[in-house]
């Protein structure tokens, strides 16, 4: 199918024909967006949306075409021989729809642009739109899934732009004008109008100067317009940073009528291939990528995970959301993005600090480092740009701080695991109980008080009893809460001795209090100004 033969499309967002709902294919977005390589890069992503056999994963052939060549490092004559058949996303002639839902391809390219930095590309491709088969909610979901999770949408149109065109953006635009109620930041990047089987050279020619000279015609708003028709054009220049229009020729009468074309490139109009070099270059050369930001921030492959994860549970009710709901989904998405990233910090340093390959470590000092690194990472969420307003951040920064404080105890846990003494902390005292009593017993034997003899023999049997008990628990596995009962007495008993019980970083921000297992579960508070 192309060069990495392991590679192929993969349907991330499924619809149901039968109920007309959505669902997401997690595990295979996990699979392509958290590989190691690709993780903690910029991404951009690339989708193609419109209406039902017009092409759009021909095109997206192409662009996959390029970066393969791209990645072998020339892209001199990326077009190949001319009797190659065209590969990657499943395309088809004919008239019935062939892509459901939304797919990704599974290779994700890395390529680095003049700056230096390296950038994530992926390439979405989408259920074509007003099929006989899919509802208008179908169309408007996929549609606004596309555009609200991509740096750059190609609205894939043919001959015109037509007023119609124009609406169906209104769909997803309405989120946009919502969005500026509460940023000033564009909620989308890139849209571009590509305009298949261009008519009309002699008036705006084929390439991108001709498509942006009548772009601006079609969008120019007008004092005789319609006030409906007027709010459309403006809907779309308040959402989008950036909108192009591209204007292609005809690919060729055996491209539309020979049923068993292939895409082979000798069957293709030359005025075509030399467009679509213009075109491919214009959306993929190193120096034109667009990354994917949002809230001004930009985001990562696992940072797109999350964003498609809150999209899509908003969309899987029974009516299309209110925008704002679209926006309350992308502000807690950019927030748990963000707390997933200090936490990601928090992490790594404590790994560093008493991980599994690290000596056992003073329970002092190491509350002494989470205080540090808990305030570090703190900060790093509250300096990261997140959109909902103050308030949703606080509660996410909330529970940022109580997350971390039971990694805290984790770490503790761990960190007292790796001490020899405390292993036998309560054989120790059960041991120490045993003898103690034993000598007393016999103390106050020879003295004659058998009463108390008695009472001490069996404080005697049933410390040995418990001993036993212990130790079969801990061979066993079974019966794990009596033991930590157990254990819990017995560092009771043994009060100063040895190293002492560590306490969480919660309880020195109260008294001192020290933490142990019967002590209650609190809320976390926030840290100090």
């Amino acid at each position: 199918m192309s060069s990495c033969p392991l590679a192929q499309s993969q349907q991330i967002i499924h619809v149901s024909k039968d109920d007309h709902s959505f669902s997401l294919n997690i595990k295979a977005l996990e699979n392509i967006l958290l590989s190691p390589s690709v993780r903690d890069l910029n991404v951009m992503v690339l989708s193609v949306a419109g209406a039902f056999r017009k092409g759009k994963s021909f095109l997206l052939d192409f662009l996959l075409r390029y970066l393969y060549k791209q990645k072998m490092g020339n892209t001199a004559n990326w077009l190949g021989r001319d009797d190659k058949p065209l590969t990657g996303f499943s395309w088809r002639g004919g008239s019935d729809p062939d892509t459901n839902g939304i797919q990704m391809w599974t290779e994700v390219f890395v390529v680095q642009k003049p700056s230096g930095s390296r950038v994530a590309v992926l390439l979405l491709d989408t259920q074509g739109a007003f099929d006989s088969q899919s509802t208008v909610k179908d169309c408007a979901t996929i549609f606004a899934l596309s555009t609200m999770t991509s740096s750059v949408q190609v609205y894939n149109i043919t001959n015109n732009i037509q007023e119609d065109d124009l609406q169906h953006l209104q769909l997803f635009t309405e989120y946009g004008r919502l969005a500026m109620d509460e940023t000033s930041i564009k909620p989308f990047q890139t849209l571009l109008f590509l305009v298949r089987d261009w008519s009309f050279p002699y008036e705006f020619p084929y390439g991108l100067e001709g498509g942006s000279n009548f772009l601006q015609r079609r969008l120019q708003v007008k004092a005789h317009q319609h006030e409906e028709l007027q709010l459309v054009r403006k809907h779309i220049h308040s959402c989008f940073r950036k909108i192009q229009c591209f204007v292609m020729p005809h690919p060729g009468l055996k491209v539309a009528t020979n049923p068993t074309f292939d895409g082979k490139l000798k069957d293709i109009e030359d005025d075509f291939k030399l467009h679509l070099q213009e075109l491919v270059g214009l959306l993929l050369r190193p120096e034109n990528l667009v990354e994917k930001e949002i809230g001004g921030s930009k985001v990562s492959c696992k940072n797109l995970l999350e964003y498609f994860k809150a999209y899509v549970k908003i969309f899987q009710g029974d009516d299309l959301p209110h925008p704002r709901s679209i926006l309350e989904a992308t502000a807690e998405a950019n927030n748990r993005a963000a707390m997933s990233a200090a936490k990601d910090y928090y992490q790594q340093v404590m790994e560093a600090l008493c991980g599994g390959d690290k000596a056992y470590l003073n329970p002092s000092k190491l509350r002494e480092r989470h205080m540090v690194y808990r305030e570090t990472a703190l900060e790093k969420f509250r300096t990261t740009k997140k959109m909902g307003g103050s308030l949703l951040a606080q509660r996410y920064e909330l529970q940022l701080q109580t997350e971390i404080d039971e990694m805290l105890e984790s770490y503790i846990k761990f960190n007292r695991s790796k001490n020899f003494f405390s292993l036998i902390r309560t054989p120790a005292a059960m041991l120490m109980i045993i003898l103690v009593t034993h000598m007393v017993s016999g103390f106050v034997g020879l003295l004659g008080l058998s009463f108390l003899t008695t009472i001490f023999n069996f404080v005697t049997g049933m410390s040995m009893l418990i001993l036993m008990t212990w130790s079969y628990i801990k061979y066993s596995g079974q019966a794990p809460m009596l033991g930590e009962v157990i254990d819990s007495v017995s560092e009771a008993l043994l009060g100063g001795v040895g190293p002492r019980t560590p306490r969480t970083f919660r309880d020195t921000q109260r008294g001192n209090r020290p933490f142990g297992p019967s002590s209650p579960r609190r809320p976390a508070s926030p840290p100090p100004p």
